[in-house]
């Protein structure tokens, strides 16, 4: 047995921990089944004397164990040493550290300084100070933020490797520093710093209208340098009146619309920088992982467009800048243009980016340069390259941006199809976390949508590690929301005050209730209460005598297709106010699960009584006396069951009208954003697995499989984003990478592949693969805070085969495939094979295909004339035969649904 990866608040070796009680967190590695941890013992050191030591504790925690040692100081380095004991006998040990930031905001010197440039100044500014240090250092930090998005050069070289520090956060109320180790960056001489910066979210053009100066007209820098020198003193260099102030090489830059590097600009004037008065106690340590590039991709393609442009392709919608190396003329100026996808004659297509230009120009010095963009992204497959004669695609790069998560879900299935689905989905939030969750990383907007992220927060949850990336954002949303307005449509919000609505202002409750289940963290439920009390007692308060919410805005089932075709309400067919409180009841009834973890008994006996008055009302509402819903969409059926609304005597009827509905648009789907993430998991839950597998393999549209069937590496917004005839969605609102229909994500790894958390954080585990016809076989892995989770099944030539890994320190209820009983197992890896009859390749014939095709096979025409005499030469059959079974079932007796099922089973039989 040995320890593995140790963490201090999800990190590895942080260093500015701006945090007074850390928590720490390890995984236990072993090849012996059944491994549990019996003792463990944390002792932290601060210069080899202890500061808290646990002792040998009886206990199989084993993450998030919270510090209580003595107070933290700021800017100090801790050691940590964990010693684990397990129920075989073995002991084994692991060593980390930590090192605090500054604590405390107010605990910043530094004066935040601007420069004293006129309005109409477009270039970044550039902050510069020379010191000196004359004696051998031990350690320098740069402790560093910025009103605006900066980076920073010490002596010609980037301190870091990150992105539009200091993030997005609500700047009127939070902003963020960064902590730099530059130990090998200083000289024991001159030094220059620079920190130059630009107009990012603070000042830059954002939002619908797009407007600048949503935060402030004036960007500005706010920076420390600590030095600590080997005979014990030190000192602080920090931003003030001192600072040079000059403009460089970026001469404007903005991220929807692009940057201007201009290397032949020569700077001949300074000036001194300007103090700015800013309250410190807004700023507060870096909350969640950096922004940096993760991959670097190499065009695949040179095309000369019908209209003679010159494009790359890069085989990959994304988010990201691209670097140029390139050796050209004196003054040479070239132009890059970004685009998510040509049009159907082939040509570069950018209208679905509205006002967002997304173009970069670089102009050339004469020199070999290699050129990238600061503080800009587009969101692209392709690019368009003026101003080159010759175009070597090796001289381009695509560099992938995005928030760096740890990457925790994978998942290979024996259908090609699907495997691209879940890379689609990958990269939607690849593209789409960075900093924030955005809704796109293409057009003008790419703003913080909290439906989007509601959505997909437990599919994101799987795929990586989100627990800072939400505790950071949730922060915000609590310190945006009011007992006025409720919660934002958009986190940070620049769209002004909205009154809240439902599923999007609901990411209040769901997120961090997704966060707790998913990773055991109680802290984001007690930091985020007050903030999920606040939603529900918002609609409370918003409710009609009835009980229910039925006023003001809502997005109701958002971009479904059971609207009239070309309207443009967007809001689809349900009862926007059935939306509104199915999702009350559900928010509420998290609330009570929260105050239960949190052990507020007043606020659990009171929300549950609210609760019970909801559904009572959303019942008298909205299902009659016979249990029919009163609004028979899917979205309402679903609603309705998942979030247990419905009355037991109810649901077989609504799950019957939910059957009858899908198979009238012949086993499509018709929902939207809100109906879309529950689809599938209602109908495996209740007896309809097979049917939530007819619909999820569809491939013509609507269906998930359609953009992939249309070359999509990215999940679209709209269902038919591209038409089949290779036009566009002509509403304005058309990105090919927003990630809210890959919340199917969530139902493959938790139904198909089988992972799920009976407790939360996966201290003990659910393995129970769903079998659907068209997949063979499935490999899933999921690295929980524990260790890996692995889930690989086949089921082909007459055998089943089973494969399942537990990790150390969990136990596992698994449920085989076939087999009555579940198997409570312990840790450890795990092989079953058994025989069986069933078969899972995707049937030939179905009742998707038509008449005409049905009716080619011999065998066909033989059984119907044996079983429905006459039928073939009906005069009404004759005109049919480009119908689908489905569509012909519509209309046909009720005994014809048999009478073709027959006929298509015996046609599959065939060899």
């Amino acid at each position: 047995m040995e320890i593995k990866d140790l963490r201090i608040e999800y990190r590895k070796d942080p260093i500015g921990l701006d945090l007074k009680k850390p928590r720490f967190s390890w995984k236990l590695k072993s090849e012996e089944q059944g491994i549990l941890q019996q003792f463990y013992r944390v002792v932290v050191t601060k210069n080899n004397d202890i500061v808290w030591d646990t002792q040998k504790q009886e206990s199989s925690d084993s993450i998030l164990i919270q510090y209580e040692g003595q107070v933290l100081e700021a800017c100090t380095p801790y050691q940590v040493k964990v010693e684990v004991w397990d129920n075989k006998g073995s002991f084994a040990l692991t060593e980390g550290f930590f090192e605090t930031g500054l604590l405390e905001g107010t605990n910043f010197q530094a004066e935040m300084i601007t420069p004293a440039f006129s309005a109409e100044e477009t270039a970044c500014p550039i902050f510069i100070k020379e010191f000196e240090l004359e004696k051998p250092i031990e350690k320098v930090r740069i402790y560093a933020t910025a009103l605006g998005v900066y980076e920073i050069k010490l002596n010609g070289a980037k301190v870091g490797d990150s992105f539009f520090a200091p993030g997005w956060t609500n700047y009127n109320k939070r902003l963020q520093y960064q902590t730099y180790n530059v130990d090998k960056m200083v000289h024991t001489s001159r030094n220059v710093i620079e920190i130059m910066v630009g107009n990012g979210w603070y000042k830059g053009i954002l939002g619908f209208n797009s407007m600048p100066n949503h935060y402030g007209e004036r960007v500005a820098a706010l920076a420390e340098i600590h030095i600590s020198y080997t005979d014990g003193t030190s000192e602080i260099i920090n931003t003030d009146e001192s600072w040079e102030v000059v403009t460089g090489e970026i001469r404007s830059s903005e991220i929807y619309m692009g940057e201007t590097i201009d290397s032949t600009f020569v700077n001949h004037s300074s000036s001194k920088a300007v103090r700015l008065p800013f309250e410190k106690e807004r700023i507060l340590g870096q909350e969640n992982e950096p922004v940096r590039i993760t991959q670097r991709l190499p065009a695949k393609e040179c095309i000369i467009t019908p209209k003679g442009e010159k494009v790359l392709d890069f085989g990959q919608n994304m988010a990201g800048i691209v670097e140029v190396k390139v050796k050209s003329k004196f003054g040479q100026k070239i132009t890059i243009r970004h685009a998510e996808t040509l049009d159907k004659e082939g040509n570069f297509y950018t209208e679905n980016l509205r006002e967002a230009i997304s173009t970069d120009h670089f102009i050339c010095n004469g020199e070999e340069q290699v050129f990238l963009p600061h503080f800009t992204f587009h969101g692209f497959r392709y690019i368009a390259i003026e101003g080159l004669d010759e175009l070597n695609p090796e001289d381009f790069t695509a560099c992938v941006l995005q928030t760096d998560l740890e990457e925790t879900g994978k998942i290979q299935t024996s259908n090609a199809l699907i495997n691209q689905l879940f890379s689609n989905i990958q990269w939607g939030q690849r593209g789409n976390f960075l900093d924030i969750p955005t809704d796109c990383p293409q057009r003008d907007e790419r703003l913080g949508w909290t439906g989007d992220a509601q959505v997909f927060s437990g599919t994101a949850a799987f795929n990586s590690n989100v627990a800072l990336f939400f505790t950071k954002w949730l922060r915000d949303l609590a310190s945006e929301q009011s007992e006025e307005y409720g919660v934002p449509h958009v986190v940070p919000n620049v769209l002004g005050n909205k009154d809240g609505a439902a599923a999007w202002s609901d990411a209040a409750v769901i997120i961090p209730w997704v966060l707790y289940e998913t990773y055991g963290d109680t802290r984001i439920l007690e930091e985020q209460y007050e903030s999920m009390k606040g939603w529900v007692d918002y609609i409370t308060r918003n409710s009609g005598d009835n009980g229910l919410w039925q006023t003001g805005f809502q997005y109701g089932d958002w971009l479904s297709l059971d609207k009239e075709e070309g309207s443009i309400d967007f809001t689809g067919a349900t009862d926007k106010y059935l939306v509104a409180n199915a999702y009350y009841a559900n928010s509420t009834d998290i609330l009570v699960r929260t105050a239960k973890v949190l052990n507020k008994a007043e606020d659990v006996e009171k929300y549950t009584q609210l609760h019970q008055e909801i559904k009572k009302a959303f019942n008298n509402e909205y299902i009659t006396a016979t249990g029919r819903i009163i609004n028979n969409t899917q979205t309402a059926c679903i609603l309705a069951l998942h979030f247990n609304l419905a009355e037991e005597k109810y649901r077989k009827r609504i799950l019957k009208s939910l059957e009858a509905n899908i198979n009238k648009h012949n086993n499509h789907l018709t929902t939207g954003f809100v109906g879309t993430p529950y689809l599938c998991h209602v109908l495996s839950e209740n007896g309809l697995h097979d049917l939530a597998g007819t619909v999820f393999l569809k491939e013509d549209y609507p269906s998930w499989l359609y953009p992939v069937t249309k070359g999509a590496t990215t999940i679209w917004e709209r269902w038919n984003s591209i038409l089949p005839n290779g036009d566009f969605d002509a509403s304005g609102m058309n990105s090919l990478n927003h990630y809210a229909y890959g919340s199917i994500g969530e139902w493959i790894h938790k139904k198909l592949a089988g992972i799920n958390q009976l407790e939360p954080g996966y201290k003990k585990i659910l393995i129970n693969p769903m079998f659907i016809k068209g997949i063979t076989s499935l490999e899933a892995e999921y690295n929980s805070l524990y260790g890996m989770i692995k889930s690989s099944w086949s089921c082909a030539e007459k055998r089943i085969t089973i494969d399942v890994e537990i990790p150390a320190n969990t136990t596992a209820v698994l449920y085989l495939p076939e087999k009555d009983e579940p198997m409570e197992i312990g840790s450890g890896n795990y092989h079953f094979e058994y025989e069986t009859e069933t078969e899972l390749k995707k049937d030939r014939f179905s009742f998707d295909l038509t008449l005409k095709e049905i009716t080619s096979e011999p065998l066909a025409i033989q059984l119907l004339e044996q079983h429905a005499p006459g039928l073939l030469s009906d005069p009404m059959i004759q005109t049919a035969y480009g119908y689908t079974i489905n569509d012909i079932l519509h209309y046909a007796p009720e005994e014809s649904a048999a009478l073709f099922g027959m006929v298509i089973d015996s046609l599959n039989k065939l060899k």
